[in-house]
């Protein structure tokens, strides 16, 4: 166990505490960059693993970051780059010493130099790739000219492949003489005379198979191959989807051009999930470490927008500003009736877009699940109403302002239930991302609705 994980159950407990940052360990990495003790700072890194080294340089400030990384120097690691937040990333190539950088970049896979590079100024692009060997130069290359997130920028160039009709000795014996074997896989990939895969064997089946034995016997069922202009979403989702632990590339003629590993496909998988959730919220792709700038120009617009909407919802309650004058009751539920409609709205988008994003709802399902929608939407409003009914008569004395509040209770639970699943089912079928745009439909939807139907009901009923 490294010393920067501090998983003592005295402090923090056992969930909390485990695989955090160890403050003792942080401190005296801290102290050794501030009196410039290079030799007690590479004593201290030297264990631990390159994400906890990447954790611990995205928690500190620039400052620090910066003279931990230049005293560092020839000791920093490819691994750690390739582990870094993208911001901190940019930041931390900019402080490393070029013959350093080119060194760290030598060490990577190709998957992850072009992940390194993709979104690197051009000068910048143009340092690491000159860092590398041709093959490697040209294979990132070459990579880079796929669309970006898709699988040809995804994958890695380094495969084992061999011809379907090899046996396990064969391959055995190639595999030793080799050089240049990728550091980690699990396939290998059997190809025909075009070099287009048609099955793979896994390493355990291999070693356990006698030297004479065909590998065309020995070969997985299920076996994909993944287009290299598919979005590297539903990669990720094909692999969690039919269990897949690798899967060949392939270009538009079905030759192999790659490899993707499960390492990959559930980082894009978990960078799905984290970017769904930063939408919901309409803060778009931001995290901890971006700058003071890059936070307001995210969450600026969609708080313009949400004021846009706001304004809406307000424009309604002026319609009915002499009832609220007459009846000042009113102005106490009203934002009750808004409050639960958002939440319940909120309950059903949550799940409808997670739906989504994992193909659970579908044209094949769509109807049915509205329908199990509005009928929660009723019992929810049913039993809300009722309890809403008698806090109304407790609070004001009156039944009448009771069986209003109840009235609209049901209805905007009602209709808040149909837009959780209606409007992302909608904004998807336009091609529009649901998790970006449907918070802010959903919530309008519910305010003006709710706040409509209150007010509506206590004008009909009450003057």
């Amino acid at each position: 166990m490294n010393d920067l994980a501090d998983p003592t159950e005295e402090e923090t407990g056992p969930d909390e505490a485990a695989y955090t940052l160890d403050r003792k360990a942080m401190t005296a990495i801290l102290y050794a960059v501030d009196v410039g003790d290079r030799d007690q700072l590479v004593a201290l890194l030297e264990p631990l693993h390159a994400a906890d080294i990447a954790d611990m340089l995205e928690q500190m400030n620039a400052y620090d970051r910066r003279r931990l990384v230049e005293l560092y120097d020839k000791e920093f690691d490819g691994e750690i780059l390739s582990e870094l937040n993208e911001g901190v990333r940019d930041e931390i190539i900019q402080y490393l010493n070029p013959e350093v950088l080119k060194e760290a970049v030598r060490e990577l896979d190709s998957d992850d130099v072009v992940d390194l590079v993709e979104y690197l100024e051009e000068p910048q692009q143009e340092a690491i790739l000159e860092a590398l060997e041709i093959a490697d130069r040209v294979a990132v290359e070459q990579a880079l000219t796929y669309p970006e997130e898709s699988a040809g920028r995804l994958m890695q160039r380094e495969v084992v492949a061999v011809p379907e009709f090899w046996t396990v000795g064969q391959t055995i014996d190639m595999m030793r003489e080799r050089e240049d074997l990728p550091e980690q896989f699990y396939h290998v990939i059997l190809v025909d005379p075009k070099m287009r895969p048609v099955a793979h064997v896994t390493l355990g089946k291999l070693m356990a198979s006698p030297r004479k034995t065909a590998l065309s016997e020995i070969t997985e069922p299920g076996f994909r191959t993944i287009p290299a202009l598919q979005d590297e979403g539903d990669v990720a989702y094909a692999f969690n989807q039919y269990h897949i632990i690798s899967a060949p590339v392939v270009d538009e003629d079905d030759r192999l051009v790659g490899v993707i590993t499960i390492d990959d496909a559930m980082i894009v998988l978990d960078l799905e999930h984290e970017e769904d959730i930063l939408r919901l919220a309409g803060v778009g792709e931001g995290s901890l470490n971006d700058r003071f700038t890059e936070t307001v120009k995210q969450r600026l617009p969609w708080l313009a927008v949400n004021l846009c909407t706001a304004i809406l919802s307000a424009s309604v309650i002026s319609l009915f500003e002499d009832a609220i004058a007459k009846v000042v009751a009113l102005a106490v539920l009203m934002p009750i009736v808004a409050s639960m409609g958002g939440n319940a709205g909120t309950q059903g988008l949550t799940v409808a877009v997670r739906a989504i994003a994992t193909k659970d709802l579908t044209g094949a399902n769509v109807w049915r699940v509205i329908r199990r929608e509005a009928a929660v939407g009723v019992v929810n409003g049913l039993s809300f109403a009722l309890i809403m009914g008698i806090i109304a008569f407790v609070w004001f004395g009156s039944p009448v302002l009771g069986a209003v509040i109840g009235a609209a209770m049901i209805v905007n639970l009602f209709v808040a239930a149909i837009a959780g699943t209606v409007v992302p089912v909608v904004l998807n079928w336009l091609k529009v991302d649901p998790a970006l745009a449907s918070g802010t439909f959903v919530t309008t939807v519910t305010d003006v609705v709710g706040f409509f139907s209150f007010l509506g009901f206590a004008v009909l009923v009450l003057l």
